[in-house]
């Protein structure tokens, strides 16, 4: 869908939200919906192993600009604030997280969307880093999405497995539920293009609709973050309008 046939931009409401996760708990979450006439997809937005930072709110706000109501629940909430500058801690908090209370959580999510009376009840998902390895969990677990993005998820493969993530998301491709896009570079340690490869193969085998970009050159993990010095323009530019294209064409 090109961008004449989105809705026209007449402002937005963001704003902090909470709604019910796993077992009934209550998570924080920032919500930004367009305001006028119409109605709108929902995106979930899974934030980075940083948690929800401003960074994370931003880009809520820039699919809200697009036409989309979007949602970032903090996947970290029962556990409190936490220190993005503790980089041990970020990792370890990650790696407790556990897969089934994200599934449950972000089911929450999809709820919290379709509740928002301006919603056309077609849920998208997107993640970057961790947030990546758990948009494509979620969408092998729910029959609730039509459209994911996966950008530069990592911890895919089956010898990346922890007590809190028992099963290699590489092997619950099958049950993908939805087309998917990853964005990827191809200086990456995690996921590392052979990781990407491994994934492709078994989204092939599977006969899964999927669009994969790998950005060559001097891009890496995390060339979306504008506030890191991971950033590449071009790419995440590039990125940007692939995933506008993918979710207009799914979504709308």
């Amino acid at each position: 869908m090109s961008t004449q046939n989105r809705p026209a931009y007449e402002g937005m409401l963001a704003e902090s939200v909470n709604f019910a996760g796993q077992n009934g708990d209550y998570l924080d979450a920032y919500l930004a919906r367009p305001l006028g006439a119409g109605s709108y997809p929902g995106v979930i937005l899974i934030h980075e192993a940083f948690g929800l930072v401003e960074h994370t709110k931003e880009q809520a706000r820039k699919f809200a600009h697009h036409g989309f109501i979007a949602i970032t629940p903090d996947l970290y909430h029962r556990e409190g604030p936490e220190n993005p500058d503790d980089l041990q801690s970020v990792i370890q908090r990650m790696q407790s997280l556990s897969d089934a209370q994200v599934i449950a959580d972000l089911e929450g999510a999809v709820t919290a969307l379709r509740s928002v009376a301006t919603c056309n009840g077609k849920i998208g998902c997107i993640g970057h880093c961790s947030g990546g390895r758990h948009t494509v969990l979620f969408a092998c677990n729910t029959k609730n999405l039509h459209a994911a993005v996966d950008c530069y998820g990592g911890r895919v493969i089956p010898d990346q497995l922890t007590p809190a993530m028992p099963k290699a998301v590489i092997d619950m491709i099958p049950n993908l539920s939805c087309p998917l896009l990853g964005l990827f570079g191809e200086l990456d340690a995690n996921p590392a293009p052979a990781h990407v490869a491994r994934l492709e193969e078994e989204l092939k085998k599977a006969n899964k609709e999927y669009e994969f970009k790998m950005y060559t050159g001097d891009v890496g993990h995390g060339f979306f973050g504008d506030y890191r010095p991971s950033y590449r323009q071009e790419p995440a530019v590039d990125g940007w309008q692939r995933i506008f294209n993918f979710f207009d064409k799914h979504l709308r």
